[in-house]
């Protein structure tokens, strides 16, 4: 598909940056396109829990406005961007996901809304999320859950918990948005969508403003159709707040100038065979043609002795995200007489008898482990793995007990940054992804990398085959 062919709804931002600064296009023609993709497909899809429509459109005229007199703030002037229902604007409703805060109004804006607004971008509404953003799958019983919409023909989880952001931009609704990810909530809902989703490191992005679920792991992190969209996103809402201490610890590198440098001489690690037990094989197999092709593009694999299991150090953040998550939502789990979604209370409720000495152990052993991979990555540029061991399952199918996480939960524990790509579809058309592993503060390299990759794939140029869309 030409770069021509494709309906303005599935442009990369970059390209319609470029497009509103030649005067190709407005804002108010970006905004009516995706409202009117919203009006046609979010009663099935169910992405949007609020849309600022008529708000939206009035900014959009007003950045039109800006432009044609010269006073465009930046390149992103007049773009729509949405953002995930635990994220405050100050006034409006912010459910986290839950019925029980269905009148909740905002007592502040979010620092990096903030900063979105201030380089001009326009808010079409607030995503679907799970509720209190605590869990993989992307459902939520009491407000809705999502549809995937790579298939139409059942309802397949879209991911969690960022699921109505990952949905909105699939299919879209939105040319971006943000998500937040403890466990992997930006990237499973990447995944299973078909998107790029940057896991930050904690401190590069500032939680000022959003609902916490544990203040330990907590990342907030964009969520868009290609690397360099994402690169673009992430570098506008990271950076120091003082509102948010650990934002002032290390100076934000720029990935955006070093995008396209390659992965020549670069040294990545592939996940040792063990962790690749009974994952699905098309996942495996795409996982596999990924480290072929970034080896034929210059990389150096290497294999790599991890001092922990995924699974262990996973269920190690349950019990921190269960701790920390049940300090602030407890009273809310515990009340049976509250609308609390079932699946939620016991992932909450793990912490109901967690004594702090063991609390405080659990939080020792993460430190622990974060110097024992330091030292066993010592060299190593980046550590791929797939991101979901499996394609979107049907909701039907979804044992709620389990998680998706398996290979996004240990890298909130390390503390890393992490990179999820496309990187493959099944036979069934269902989008696979490559998960790429860096250092923390190393956002620019996983971008760099991730972009390398993407330039010698054509699976960003796939888009789900909903109504009026083209077929590729």
């Amino acid at each position: 598909m030409n770069k021509t062919d494709v309906p303005i709804y599935f442009r990369p931002v970059h390209e319609l940056a470029v497009q509103l600064g030649k005067g190709e296009i407005t804002s108010s023609e970006l905004v009516e396109s995706y409202l009117d993709r919203i009006k046609k497909h979010d009663a099935e899809l169910g992405a949007f829990i609020a849309v600022c429509g008529e708000e939206a459109g009035k900014v959009a005229e007003s950045a039109d406005l800006a432009r044609a007199n010269g006073h465009a703030v930046g390149p992103v002037h007049g773009i729509p961007v949405a953002v995930k229902d635990i994220i405050d604007i100050e006034g409006r409703v912010t459910t986290g996901g839950s019925k029980a805060w269905e009148q909740r109004r905002s007592p502040v804006t979010a620092t990096l809304v903030r900063r979105m607004i201030e380089a001009g971008m326009i808010v079409l509404g607030k995503t679907h999320t799970v509720e209190f953003a605590m869990g993989s799958f992307g459902t939520n019983q009491h407000l809705g859950s999502p549809k995937n919409p790579w298939d139409l023909e059942s309802h397949r989880a879209p991911g969690g918990s960022s699921a109505g952001t990952g949905v909105a931009v699939a299919a879209g609704m939105a040319p971006w948005g943000i998500g937040t990810d403890t466990g992997g909530s930006v990237r499973i809902p990447s995944s299973w969508c078909g998107l790029t989703g940057l896991k930050t490191t904690v401190g590069r992005v500032s939680v000022h403003g959003i609902l916490p679920l544990s203040h330990t792991l907590d990342t907030p992190g964009p969520m868009c159709r290609n690397v360099e969209d994402a690169a673009l996103l992430y570098r506008l809402i990271a950076g120091p707040d003082s509102r948010d201490q650990r934002t002032l610890l290390q100076p934000v590198e720029d990935p955006v100038p070093g995008l396209y440098r390659g992965v020549s001489g670069l040294r990545l690690a592939r996940v040792p065979d063990s962790e690749l037990d009974a994952i699905d094989d098309e996942v495996a197999q795409a996982y596999e043609e990924s480290l072929k092709l970034l080896e034929q593009l210059g990389a150096q694999l290497c294999e790599v002795d991890l001092p922990h299991t995924f699974a262990g150090m996973g269920g190690l953040v349950g019990r921190i995200i269960g701790a920390e998550g049940y300090s602030y939502v407890g009273h809310l789990t515990d009340d049976d007489s509250m609308p609390v979604d079932n699946d939620v209370r016991p992932r909450i409720g793990i912490g109901r008898n967690m004594t702090a000495r063991n609390y405080l152990l659990a939080l020792r052993e993460q430190q622990q482990i974060k110097v024992e991979f330091d030292r066993a990555l010592d060299g190593i540029d980046a550590l791929l793995t797939p991101t979901t061991a499996e394609p979107a399952p049907r909701i039907e199918d979804i044992d709620q007990s389990g998680t998706a996480a398996r290979f996004t939960r240990p890298v909130n524990l390390i503390e890393r940054c992490a990179l999820a790509l496309p990187n493959g579809f099944t036979v069934n058309g269902l989008p696979t992804s490559l998960q790429i592993i860096c250092a923390p503060y190393r956002e620019a390299l996983a971008l760099q990398i991730g972009c390398t990759y993407e330039q010698a794939t054509e699976w960003r140029r796939h888009f789900p085959r909903i109504s009026e869309c083209l077929v590729d």
